[in-house]
């Protein structure tokens, strides 16, 4: 090798490698997520599971790159829940930062234009959260992208988990939709779950849109009376939903609420009440039937933030957990090298379950739970397989 590629060589290694707490080198990783915005909840989650990941294999000496330990090193980015800031924070981490690789975004909105900058920086991103499938498809060819990978299962899944859970469960013959026409998400939620509806012999009586930031959803909700559903599909994000469950009931609406992973936070119950209480939804894990890892887990973040993880949580500490895995096997801070090593990982047992890698998708195979909001917790009801 000429002595001027030994230079740039050496210069993109350093550039990829950072600093640890004494000066040292150490493994930089980007951290892009909502802090602040429409669902801070969600970003606090990331926050804490990634501060709590770093921690723990910090104690346990680093991350062992081509038999070096080196430490791990957090670039935390707000992104405001919004797409140009998400888009902006993956460009100054990945350009500027020079992150080995980036997690997150988590809701779909931020975590498709982030994709698009990762991709076309050649930066490996993993989405903890992000279900919409067009986060790892290539918007021109609809083919996987090369650099982005997710953590959880995707819409298309879920919105058939939904629709057969309240057919075959719930009984229930007619829905009623009424979701964030605005937000990837959920619109991608809405409409899979009419098509897997109505395929398997449910009837879709209403389906209403509203936009984000919308307060008042007496129109919609009165139109959805009028249709007298059995059960009304919420995709919506655990900050609109208990709103939206307050006008129902005031309007006399007596319907089954069932939502997505959307609702997962907590904080749902606690804005939500009475109103939501008996209402049902997909999520990507449960505490109570938790593996020997989750409960580990479970017990870590609990004694450093004194309340329980939820979903993000979880899949943030996935997400960082296979990143780690493809760095060890990569053996080499390079992101090309890291990339290809996230490809070549076809299983991976986490917190929230096994995933199942097919190359070259960066969708995982992964099983999802159906839960339901009683007394103010959230109770495991059934498992959904891929």
């Amino acid at each position: 090798m000429k002595f001027s590629h030994l230079i740039t060589a050496g210069l993109a290694i350093a550039a990829l490698t950072g600093c640890g707490e004494g000066g040292g080198p150490s493994v930089k990783v980007g951290l892009n997520t909502e802090l602040t915005g429409e669902m801070p909840a969600v970003g606090a989650s990331s926050k804490n599971a990634a501060e709590l990941f770093a921690s723990q294999i910090n104690a346990a000496g680093g991350i062992d790159v081509g038999g070096k330990k080196l430490p791990l090193k957090l670039a935390v980015g707000d992104n405001g829940a919004k797409a140009d800031q998400a888009a902006a924070i993956a460009q100054r981490l990945i350009a500027q930062e020079n992150v080995v690789a980036m997690i997150g975004p988590d809701a779909s909105a931020c975590a498709i234009p982030a994709s698009e900058i990762a991709e076309s920086l050649k930066c490996p991103m993993i989405s903890p959260w992000s279900t919409n499938p067009k986060t790892t498809l290539d918007a021109i060819t609809g083919k996987p992208k090369a650099y982005v990978f997710r953590a959880c299962f995707t819409d298309n899944f879920q919105a058939g988990v939904l629709a057969k859970f309240v057919l075959n469960n719930l009984k229930a013959k007619t829905a009623a939709v009424l979701y964030d026409v605005a937000s990837e998400a959920p619109n991608g939620q809405a409409t899979l779950f009419r098509q897997t509806f109505e395929a398997n012999g449910g009837q879709i009586v209403g389906f209403e849109t509203y936009t984000t930031g919308d307060r008042d959803f007496s129109a919609q909700l009165t139109k959805i009376k009028a249709t007298n559903p059995e059960v009304i599909f919420l995709p919506a994000y655990y900050n609109d939903v208990p709103l939206i469950a307050q006008q129902a009931r005031r309007l006399g609406i007596t319907a089954q609420f069932v939502g997505s992973d959307a609702w997962s936070s907590p904080e749902i119950i606690k804005l939500g009440g009475a109103d939501i209480d008996g209402s049902f939804f997909c999520n990507h894990y449960s505490t109570q039937i938790a593996t020997p890892v989750a409960q580990k887990f479970m017990t870590d973040y609990q004694a450093k933030y004194g309340q329980p993880p939820d979903d993000v949580a979880a899949l943030t500490y996935d997400a960082f957990g296979l990143l780690v895995e493809a760095i060890k096997q990569a053996g080499k801070l390079d992101r090309e090298a890291i990339r290809d090593a996230l490809s070549k990982i076809a299983k991976y047992d986490g917190v929230t379950g096994t995933m199942k890698f097919q190359p070259p998708s960066g969708d995982p195979l992964k099983s999802a739970v159906v839960l339901q909001i009683k007394d103010g917790k959230f109770v495991w009801v059934a498992n959904a397989q891929p």
